[in-house]
């Protein structure tokens, strides 16, 4: 089958080749067949080594496609079932899983890190991003790493449940707990920033600050959302405008840089919250002084893949997005091929683009 690889960290390009096979299917295994798959700016930092990933790497974790085989002891999904893939697989079994927060669980992504179920050359193993590497036309991953879902919903948008949508929409719904008429600030106007402006306004806000520097983001903020939008040098003045100069009640952060988590904590109320959502590099420190985290009151939080519990987020977003409360269509910016994806990547540097789906043949 045809994948994209990558050989080391820091290579330009990808390996587009057509020799890719698969390991077997385990007992509680399931292979599925990529239909659509987004190239997520963690695609980008996985590549780079700003989220360290084993080489060589099939990139992609937001992915939905047909399940084709399963293993004996999966009853949960059947061949034909439609899946949404999920990269943060919860075992449902330790503590963390059965005390109400299986989006922190590791059992799968350390068993990723040592267990490749990719194979090219004769032979070398591959490992899949987060265990999966929906970059390829097929994967294998635990039952436990899918969620069937209603197969009305199309493959571009079930893909994108997968991550930036529950990612996003996930931070202001499950995490921030956004409270009606309340305001929001948002750093960062991606894929998942624009899913964050999503969920607050499903939220009830009154008020939806969308902040990013190309303001050929801020029209599309407004179309899904956003009641107002500014270039960084214009938050001066939206802040004063917006709220007297008291802060946002909910500051949220969607680039993965301790400049704007900084920046998002300086824009938050007195006891509002801070939502970290943007994945960034392990040395990249945030400095706050121990007289603001207690004198201001502000709470920071870090919301990971929209601390989810996927098995209900994912078919709920796909009954917010059937009864026109999401807007997906709009995140994508266009529809590729797999052969396209080193031109995918390049344009997602450039930081103009949102969501490019590989549309698999």
């Amino acid at each position: 089958m045809r994948a994209a690889l990558l050989h080391a960290v820091g290579d330009d390009k990808l390996d587009i080749r057509d020799d890719i096979t698969l390991a077997p299917v385990g007992p509680g295994d399931v292979r599925v067949r990529i239909k659509a798959t987004g190239v997520c700016h963690s695609d980008l930092s996985a590549m780079t080594g700003v989220l360290p990933q084993p080489v060589p790497l099939i990139p992609g974790h937001e992915g939905a496609g047909e399940v084709v085989e399963v293993g004996e002891h999966v009853g949960s999904v059947q061949p034909g079932d439609h899946v949404v893939i999920s990269w943060r697989p919860a075992c449902q079994e330790c503590d963390l899983c059965l005390g109400g927060q299986p989006f922190l669980c590791m059992k799968y992504i350390i068993e990723s890190f040592t267990k490749g179920n990719f194979r090219f050359g004769g032979g070398t193993t591959a490992f899949g991003m987060a265990g999966c590497g929906t970059w390829a036309e097929e994967i294998v991953v635990p039952s436990v790493g899918v969620v069937k879902i209603d197969p009305e919903v199309s493959w571009e948008a079930a893909a994108l449940i997968g991550c930036g949508i529950t990612t996003g929409v996930g931070a202001a719904i499950n995490t921030a707990r956004v409270r009606p008429g309340s305001t929001v600030a948002v750093i960062g106007c991606g894929g998942v920033g624009l899913s964050v402006i999503q969920g607050a306004r499903i939220s009830g806000a009154r008020t939806i600050l969308a902040i990013d520097p190309l303001e050929s983001k801020h029209e599309l903020a407004k179309k899904v959302g956003a009641t107002h939008a500014v270039t960084p040098e214009g938050v001066p003045g939206a802040l004063a405008e917006l709220t007297g100069g008291a802060g946002f009640d909910y500051g949220f952060e969607v680039v993965g840089k301790s400049a704007t988590i900084q920046s998002a904590w300086q824009i938050t109320r007195a006891g509002g919250d801070v939502i970290v959502v943007g994945a960034g590099a392990a040395d990249d420190m945030v400095s706050i002084s121990a007289f603001s985290l207690l004198f201001e009151g502000k709470n920071l939080l870090s919301s990971l893949y929209g601390e989810a519990d996927v098995r209900h987020d994912f078919p709920y977003f796909a009954k917010l997005y059937k009864a026109g409360q999401l807007d997906l269509e709009s995140l994508i910016s266009s529809r590729i091929k797999l052969a396209d994806l080193n031109d995918a990547v390049a344009a997602l540097k450039s930081g103009e683009v949102l969501r490019q789906i590989v549309i698999m043949d």
